[in-house]
C-alpha cells in the first residue's frame, strides 16, 4: 500500500476482486486481440521481428486443460448429488432422503476397487451412486412447482444438466466432464504419456524465424485440426495486416482446403527447392515455443470459466510470450552495447596503465 501511494494502512481492498473478470468480459476476444496486435507493433519497432518475418508462418494446435478435477463416474455422480443437496437446502425442499453419510463413502470405495482392479464390485457401486443421485433429483422435480422466482430457473438448469449426467453412456457424444464446466471436450493428441486432455483446443500461429505469436484463438467443439487452418490464417492477416505467403503445418492438417497461402505439409518432398526445404524443417521449432506457452504463459491449465474465459485466455497467453519475446531482444541489445562499450574502453585502460611511473 505504501508503494500505490497510501498514506496509512487500508483494511479495504481499493477495487473489488471481480473487476477484473468483468473487465474481461467487457472487452471480450476482439480486445484481447486488439492488446495481441499492439504487442505484434511493440515487436515490430523494438525490431525483434521484421515485416518479412512475417509472411512465413508456422500452425500448430495443442490443448489448453482446464481448472477441473480428472473426470471419473464416482466423482461426477457424488458432485451432481452434493450439489442438488445444497440447492434443494437453499429454497426450502425437504428431501426425503440425502444420502449425505452413504454416498461419499461409496465414492470412496469406488476408488478402491478400480484401484485393486476388481471392476465388477466398481460397477455395482456407480450404479448405486447412479441411483442415488436419481432420486435426489426425481424428488426435487416433484416439489419444484412450489419454487418460485429466479431459484426456480436456477435449479430447473441445474436438474436438466444432472438428468444429462446420468443419461450419458461410455460412448455418448458430448458427454459431461465437469458440472461446472460443461463445455469442456475430451482431446486426444496421441500422446504416450496423457492419452486424453481436458479442455479446449487452441490454434497457435508463429512467425518462423523468431517464434513470434501473429495468432492465437481457441477451437470448442475439438474440430479437425485441417478445419482450423483457414481461420488461424485469416487471423494472422487481420492482426498483422500481412496475407501470409507462407504456412508449414504438420500431417494433422491434410485436407485443410486454405486458399490463399501456400501450405507445407510435413513429409513433402516433392517440387521443393532447396529453400522450401530449408523452411519446412523449420517447422519443429512452433513445439518448443508452445511448451514455454504453457509453462512460463500459463497456457498448461485455464481457470478463466466458459467459452469467452478460454478464448480470452488463449490470446492474453499469447500477448504474455511476444511481450517476454520483445524484452528478451532489448537485453540482448543492451548486452551488446555494454560489451562494445567495455571493449572500447579496454585499449585506453591498458594504455594508462604503461605510462604510470614505475
Amino acid at each position: 500500500q505504501h508503494f500505490t501511494g497510501e498514506t496509512f494502512f487500508q483494511h479495504q481492498l481499493p477495487l473489488h476482486p471481480s473487476s477484473l473478470s468483468r473487465w474481461r468480459g467487457r472487452i471480450g476476444e476482439e480486445g484481447v486481440e486488439w492488446l495481441l496486435t499492439k504487442t505484434i507493433e511493440a515487436g515490430r519497432a523494438a525490431g525483434a521481428i521484421t515485416e518479412r518475418r512475417l509472411s512465413e508462418v508456422a500452425v500448430d494446435t495443442t490443448v489448453m486443460e482446464k481448472a477441473i478435477a480428472h473426470p471419473t463416474d464416482s466423482r461426477l455422480y457424488e458432485t451432481a448429488r452434493r450439489s442438488l443437496v445444497a440447492l434443494a437446502q437453499k429454497v426450502g425442499i425437504r428431501l426425503r432422503q440425502n444420502y449425505n453419510r452413504k454416498a461419499p463413502r461409496l465414492a470412496a470405495q469406488a476408488g478402491r476397487h478400480a484401484h485393486a482392479r476388481q471392476f465388477r464390485r466398481m460397477r455395482k457401486v456407480l450404479r448405486t451412486l447412479r441411483g442415488y443421485a436419481g432420486r435426489v433429483l426425481r424428488d426435487i422435480q416433484r416439489q419444484i412447482d412450489a419454487v418460485e422466482g429466479p431459484l426456480r430457473a436456477k435449479i430447473s438448469g441445474r436438474l436438466d444438466l444432472v438428468a444429462r449426467l446420468l443419461r450419458q453412456t461410455p460412448k455418448s457424444r458430448n458427454k459431461i466432464y465437469a458440472l461446472h464446466e460443461p463445455e469442456v471436450d475430451c482431446v486426444s493428441k496421441g500422446k504416450a504419456r496423457v492419452r486424453y486432455e481436458f479442455g479446449t483446443k487452441v490454434s497457435v500461429a508463429t512467425t518462423l524465424a523468431e517464434g513470434f505469436v501473429t495468432g492465437m484463438r481457441s477451437m470448442p467443439g475439438n474440430p479437425y485440426d485441417g478445419h482450423t487452418l483457414g481461420e488461424a490464417l485469416q487471423q494472422v492477416e487481420t492482426l498483422t495486416d500481412h496475407r501470409p505467403s507462407l504456412a508449414v503445418v504438420d500431417r494433422g492438417y491434410r485436407g485443410h482446403g486454405a486458399q490463399g497461402t501456400r501450405v507445407l505439409v510435413s513429409g513433402t518432398r516433392r517440387g521443393l527447392t532447396p529453400t522450401l526445404a530449408r523452411l519446412l524443417k523449420r517447422r519443429s521449432a512452433i513445439e518448443p515455443e508452445i511448451g514455454h506457452l504453457k509453462s512460463d504463459g500459463r497456457l498448461a491449465r485455464c481457470g478463466l470459466k466458459g467459452p469467452l474465459g478460454d478464448a480470452v485466455f488463449a490470446v492474453l497467453c499469447g500477448c504474455g510470450h511476444n511481450i517476454r519475446k520483445t524484452l528478451a531482444h532489448l537485453r540482448a541489445l543492451l548486452a551488446a552495447l555494454l560489451a562494445s562499450l567495455l571493449q572500447a574502453l579496454a585499449p585506453a585502460q591498458r594504455h594508462l596503465v604503461t605510462r604510470q611511473p614505475a
